[in-house]
């Protein structure tokens, strides 16, 4: 019997064909891949699956993740990513068609909203009506006190992400959501948040490549994002240790995986018995 960290019965993870996978804190952290993950991967093809990652992240394009994991030694291409950049940019296409974007997030971002024909401006303009808001790891302060400027209006409000950290070398630093939190001190204005725990990128892949919810699994470590997503999106999930989350979080939390294991390594081994 294939069993998790507890011994909690995991046999169904036999039938899965589809494993989202989250990435800083899951499968690397930096620039520094975890022991087990191209094992990991190259299981779950063994057993007839498919893997997707899908990532808060806005920082990246697709490009720069395809680019990032293949020096990492992972096989992958573009069809093997959904980021929340590529959720925001469907969200603005079915909620606001033809509007001006106004962007705080990195160049990256601002390339692929352009990218799906989505008009983006990075200084204020009166002809923006959305502010959108990204973790921007090229932030200034020029880039926030313009933010703020268009805040300040009635424009509608969004973000990629609420992740409060991203995991680094040394510990982590602050992520999209600590900047919402950053804004709203200066502004008092909360955004819609359109990454995870929103369902809305689970939805998407899982309608682009029609698989049903029975049969994929969200692999992560973030409760109140990742967890929480896969939860809201009536899917199974595997909370690996590797990251931000803790035994004593989740003890603590109402949101509760359906497994928990210490890394990918450790499912790895259970997928190969």
């Amino acid at each position: 019997m294939l069993t998790d960290k507890f011994k909690k019965n995991a046999d169904a993870l036999r039938h899965k064909k589809l494993f989202l996978l989250d990435m800083d804190g899951t499968i690397y952290n930096e620039n520094s891949i975890f022991e087990g993950t191209l094992d990991f991967l190259s299981q779950i093809e063994k057993n007839g699956g498919r893997y997707i990652f899908i990532t808060n992240n806005s920082s990246k394009s697709v490009k720069d993740y395809v680019e990032k994991v293949n020096r990492m030694g992972i096989t992958a291409d573009a069809s093997h990513f959904y980021t929340s950049s590529q959720a925001t940019a469907f969200y603005l296409q079915e909620n606001y068609p033809g509007q001006t974007v106004f962007c705080m997030g990195t160049r990256s971002l601002v390339a692929e909203l352009e990218q799906n024909g989505i008009r983006v401006v990075t200084k204020p303009e009166d002809s923006a009506s959305v502010v959108l808001i990204g973790f921007d790891t090229e932030n200034t302060s020029e880039k926030v006190r313009d933010t703020c400027i268009m805040l300040g209006r009635e424009v509608a409000y969004l973000a990629t992400n609420p992740d409060l950290v991203c995991p680094v070398s040394f510990g982590y630093i602050p992520d999209c959501g600590s900047m919402s939190i950053m804004l709203k001190n200066a502004t008092g204005k909360t955004p819609f948040f359109i990454g995870k725990p929103e369902p809305i990128m689970i939805d998407c892949v899982l309608k682009k490549l029609g698989i049903s919810f029975f049969f994929n699994v969200m692999v992560c470590y973030v409760i109140y994002t990742d967890i929480a997503c896969g939860v809201n999106a009536g899917v199974d999930t595997i909370c690996v240790l590797s990251g931000e989350a803790t035994l004593d979080d989740l003890e603590k939390s109402d949101t509760k995986p359906t497994w928990i294991f210490d890394s990918v390594r450790e499912v790895c081994t259970e997928l190969a018995r």
